[in-house]
């Protein structure tokens, strides 16, 4: 079963986001190691504190509350295996859940109504997608072969842009994404723009997306 979310890719592409299926933060964690060969960590949590959601790592200001790394040493702690990954989970069921980037997969990282202008000349250029986060912080994330982070900036200069002057992040070694449907306080949870499918399992190139996404950014600057 590879579907994280119902829906049509045509509701997809129009920026109409089907709703997330409900399963818990657990099995949803050991379906992400066992279907899709993702390595996956625990990070903080929210909880009630006098009836107001705060993150668990006590900050009240926390930027991210429940959904960043628990601890420092994070990716020493991610694991690609289920049977860990349950593991973990049992141990604190609410945690949120964190994909490294720049293992099996990087991301490029656009404001949303980037990301749905690029989602619609993708779909009209046939362009292979992969899975694509929408975050409750308004960006869409879209995964791709590990290795963008090295490429992106000139792919980018060569079509005539300043790396600096789009609004175009590369996730890769170091960093992670948070995963639906891992939730951000009170604005909301992580859902798929483009759910994780069969036909999507393998990611495509970053040159592949580049064009349209930086065509998108630069319309929005």
């Amino acid at each position: 079963m590879e579907e994280t979310i119902a829906g049509t890719d045509s509701a997809q592409m129009t920026g109409q986001i089907p709703q997330q299926r409900r399963e818990s933060l657990l099995e949803t964690a050991v379906r992400y190691a066992e279907e899709r060969h993702w390595d996956v960590v625990p990070g903080t949590w929210l909880e009630s504190v006098d009836g107001v959601q705060r993150c668990s790592c006590g900050h009240p200001a926390c930027a991210v509350p429940g959904a960043h790394p628990a601890r420092e040493d994070w990716a020493t702690q991610a694991t690609g295996s289920a049977t860990v990954a349950r593991r973990l989970w049992q141990k604190q069921p609410m945690a949120s859940i964190l994909l490294p980037t720049g293992r099996t997969f990087d991301a490029l990282s656009v404001p949303e109504t980037a990301g749905f202008l690029a989602l619609a000349r993708m779909e009209r250029m046939s362009l292979t997608l992969g899975p694509v986060t929408l975050t409750p912080e308004r960006r869409m994330q879209f995964l791709v072969l590990p290795g963008a982070a090295a490429k992106v900036p000139e792919l980018v200069r060569k079509l005539g842009w300043s790396p600096s002057s789009l609004d175009l992040v590369v996730l890769g070694e170091g960093a992670y994404l948070a995963a639906p449907p891992t939730r951000y306080g009170s604005r909301g949870a992580v859902q798929w723009a483009c759910r994780p499918t069969a036909a999507n399992r393998w990611l495509p190139d970053a040159e592949e997306l580049v064009s349209p996404l930086a065509y998108a950014c630069g319309r929005e600057r």
